[in-house]
């Protein structure tokens, strides 16, 4: 059955998975992500030969939805997020992330957990976690120093600010930048390559790069689930959720 927030369309051998909650910046429940991961899956066995995931109106994906009335995200979402994680990760087909707007949160994870990431040049990426009491997750704590080192991961990680499409080009993190108006007509252009490309060896060459850089990716996501289990319990968290709602800084004390 289709689940809201999510859309599938395919196309000459492209299956393209957007996350389809506009008004709410794609913010992302359980259900939605483990649809996403269902389409991932099923997409080696059907033909498809590229998958591209992407968002509909001004954002990739926000990240994690904590709800209007503030009912905060729990393990049901991080296991969830792991699980779509593993089968981009895994998946034998190339998986293009189209940026458009912003991807924060598990959003960016899930970006990056993609082959090729091909960024507006007006979208931005953002580990916003810890500006509510939580840490990276969704492989966070992997992919990101992977692309652009332990420095810069830090920084994102721990000042929680918005990185620009040019800055993440410029340190490796992102395949590319388009300008936006070229934006559709690239992404279009470069699945139509990659859909006419040897998917053998599409397939071997993936799986070569991800043994040698994302090896340690099941540990990392089982470090992140039990940190960020305790930190959902958390006073800080509390807090946290409290002043995202409020809009309002938050006063954490450790506890």
């Amino acid at each position: 059955m289709p689940t809201d927030g999510i859309r599938t369309d395919r196309a000459d051998d492209v299956l393209t998975i957007t996350f389809d909650r506009p008004e709410r910046l794609n913010a992302l429940t359980a259900e939605i992500i483990h649809a996403a991961a269902d389409a991932v899956e099923a997409a080696a066995a059907d033909g498809t030969r590229v998958i591209v995931l992407t968002g509909s109106g001004r954002a990739f994906s926000s990240g994690a939805d904590v709800g209007p009335d503030g009912s905060p995200p729990g393990l049901d979402t991080l296991d969830a997020a792991n699980r779509l994680v593993l089968a981009i990760t895994s998946s034998p087909l190339p998986v293009v992330a189209a940026v458009s707007g912003v991807a924060a949160g598990v959003g960016c994870s899930f970006a990056l957990a993609a082959d090729l990431v091909v960024a507006r040049e007006s979208s931005s990426f953002m580990l916003a976690f810890t500006r509510i009491g939580l840490m990276p997750d969704g492989g966070a704590s992997l992919l990101v120093p992977a692309a652009v080192g332990r420095a810069r991961a830090a920084r994102m990680a721990l000042l929680a600010e918005r990185t620009t499409a040019a800055q993440a080009l410029e340190w490796g993190m992102i395949a590319e930048v388009v300008a936006d108006d070229g934006f559709d007509e690239r992404i279009a252009q470069l699945s139509a390559q990659l859909a006419a490309g040897a998917p053998l060896a599409f397939a071997a060459t993936k799986r070569a790069i991800n043994a040698v850089t994302l090896s340690l990716l099941p540990a990392a996501l089982a470090d992140e689930r039990s940190g960020q289990d305790a930190l959902l319990q958390s006073a800080d968290f509390a807090e946290g959720m409290a002043a995202f709602q409020q809009k309002r800084p938050a006063e954490f004390t450790g506890s």
